[in-house]
């Protein structure tokens, strides 16, 4: 080989490793539109009810401000019982703990979905690490489930796992993909099961729906960047093609099982100690 052809065949795999990389980044800054659209709807629904409670509770506390005072100017315990009455004070004694109760709810909920964001994203994370698989699978469900919610119910069945090595902000993107991919497989509601084991020195988790499936032409070609089953518009056809590479990246492999009209079986393998 020439060396103007060893050079010209080293320019090419340089671009299509760029092209690649910008594939690849493309389909995550995808993803991370689709998970915002999904985080501000899961935030919006409680804060809304919080902010409705806080209003109600306003008013509450005038009229108690006012019964207190009125303690000041009536000249009878009945007057008082009057002013109670008017201001209908039993009620508003028991409807406050009920807007306070709902309210801690709310705020526990928003608390739960940016604790699961912050173990979902650490976008500059490029180190392996020991970490808790089963951790950042119910992150990922946590910001997922606007999404799910509406397609079907979600069953857990976690193995007793240890710890593996990775990079979990990129196996959170794997999950993501695998649960949203699930969810689009599913045409009015259904089930998916997330499960998760071990054996021989792997660990795996599987997401597997009951779905419309995939079609046998269609199998070999899921990996493939830009090929998807999506109508135009519904799906980059980047998500598996990065799944993979992440996966490939940590030495493990997905294995896909499928039949149409019966829904998808995905497993992912990792090995528990990456190789030196």
């Amino acid at each position: 080989m020439s060396e103007n052809t060893m050079s010209h065949t080293k320019h090419l795999l340089q671009d299509l490793a760029e092209v690649d990389s910008q594939l690849l980044q493309s389909e995550k800054m995808a993803a991370i539109g689709q998970l915002a659209a999904g985080v501000a709807h899961e935030i919006n629904n409680p804060i809304g009810y919080v902010f409705s409670n806080l209003k109600t509770l306003a008013g509450y506390v005038d009229d108690l401000i006012a019964i207190i005072d009125a303690t000041d100017k009536v000249a009878s315990l009945d007057e008082l019982r009057k002013v109670k009455e008017k201001l209908e004070y039993h009620y508003i004694r028991e409807d406050v703990q009920a807007l306070i109760s709902e309210s801690e709810e709310g705020i526990g909920r928003v608390k739960t979905i940016i604790t699961a964001l912050k173990d979902f994203s650490h976008i500059d994370e490029e180190t392996f690490r020991p970490a808790d698989l089963h951790r950042g699978l119910d992150s990922t469900l946590n910001l997922v489930g606007n999404e799910l919610k509406y397609k079907a119910k979600v069953v857990k069945a976690y193995g007793d796992l240890p710890e593996i090595e990775c990079i979990p902000s990129q196996l959170n993107q794997v999950a993501l993909n695998l649960l949203t991919n699930a969810a689009h497989a599913i045409e009015n509601q259904g089930v998916i099961h997330l499960s998760t084991g071990c054996k021989d020195g792997m660990v795996w988790f599987e997401v597997r729906d009951n779905g419309y499936g995939i079609k046998p032409e269609h199998l070999g070609r899921l990996f493939e960047p830009f090929f998807t089953t999506k109508a135009v518009g519904e799906g980059t056809g980047l998500g598996l093609a990065l799944s993979s590479s992440i996966v490939q990246k940590h030495g493990g492999r997905i294995e896909v099982e499928s039949e149409e009209g019966q829904g998808s079986r995905f497993r992912v393998w990792l090995p528990i100690r990456q190789s030196v």
